[in-house]
């Protein structure tokens, strides 16, 4: 089967017009101020759509910018180049990752909007054919932990598994009682965001026995960065929006395809066609893994009743999207 970046380089395109919108959540969610941006690029009567996740300030820097992003081009590759010559960021980001994830919004919208003008998709021209998608939702117990959370959500939607946010202050009670409820499917320890981690040398003492249980997450942008992992890597989560580019998303699967690697991936918050987008390529790529890409409602802080159960059966659409 063809990779991702051959299959989509010379898809040529056109670009009349640009806009930003703001989105935010559809109700209370556990971050303050939260809302994403969407980047629509207008040409030929075709529209691509991306999605910018992140903090607030660089939601509002991105709204106000005006990037020289009109013209044409024989290829998408030739675009991506161009955009390679923009300055995004006049000022510097607060944290070298939100390049990534303002590059995956003009990445991802380009492609959309390529893939329509040739009146195709994403998946007619890899030739794979989306399959349901199982995903997890993820979310921490608060402070102090209210540890019935966990059952609850899985009584209510009892095909969801769980991605949880551990705690410093956790006990063994809390752990045991996790442990207990079916679904959990993974536990987030977060300490590879920069943050200082005591006794290092200990802990990987005490994860080298269960080494191939241990995935990395924040890490992981590049092929190479799956070779500095300090244990050897058996499974990892490939975040389209933390990965920023098609040709480097495009060598990170393949790698992982051929080196037996596992993947699954996961969103950042989106709240809009970015989400659809990320639960497409899993679709694609790794239907049957603890994908933390639920669907955006199960972010709020009391989830509905009657969200889509998992696994997500979806139908792609034109472009880059799902239906």
């Amino acid at each position: 089967m063809t990779d991702l970046w051959t299959a989509v380089k010379d898809l040529p395109i056109a670009i009349e017009s640009t806009s930003f919108e703001a989105l935010l959540p559809s109700g209370p969610t556990a971050l303050e101020d939260f809302s994403t941006t969407q980047l629509r690029l207008q040409g030929r009567g075709e529209e691509g759509v991306g999605e910018q996740v992140g903090m607030p300030d660089a939601q509002e820097s991105l709204r106000a910018s005006d990037f020289p992003l009109t013209g044409e081009w024989a290829t998408l590759a030739d675009f991506l180049a161009h955009v390679d010559s923009i300055d995004m960021w006049p000022e510097p980001p607060e944290y070298e990752l939100q390049r990534n994830w303002r590059r995956w919004t003009f990445e991802s919208a380009a492609l959309d909007l390529a893939l329509r003008q040739s009146a195709t998709s994403l998946p007619e021209v890899l030739g794979r054919t989306p399959q349901p998608v199982t995903f997890v939702n993820s979310f921490g117990l608060g402070d102090p932990p209210d540890i019935d959370k966990v059952a609850n959500r899985r009584a209510m939607h009892p095909t969801v598994g769980f991605k949880l946010d551990v705690a410093p202050w956790w006990t063994q009670e809390i752990m045991d009682r996790i442990a207990a409820v079916e679904g959990v499917a993974t536990v987030d320890f977060k300490g590879q965001y920069g943050l200082e981690v005591e006794d290092e040398a200990a802990v990987l003492e005490l994860l080298m026995p269960i080494a191939d249980r241990v995935s990395y997450d924040a890490p992981i942008t590049s092929v190479e960065s799956i070779g500095a992992t300090r244990i050897k890597v058996r499974i990892v989560n490939v975040k389209p929006c933390r990965v920023g580019r098609l040709q480097e998303l495009s060598r990170l699967y393949a790698h992982c395809e051929s080196a037996s690697i596992q993947m699954y991936n996961g969103g950042m918050g989106e709240l809009g066609v970015g989400r659809g987008q990320a639960q497409l390529l899993a679709s694609l790529f790794h239907p049957d893994a603890p994908n933390d890409i639920a669907p955006s409602d199960y972010n709020l802080e009391d989830p509905p009743p009657g969200l889509p159960p998992s696994p997500l059966d979806l139908t792609a659409d034109r472009g880059f999207r799902r239906r």
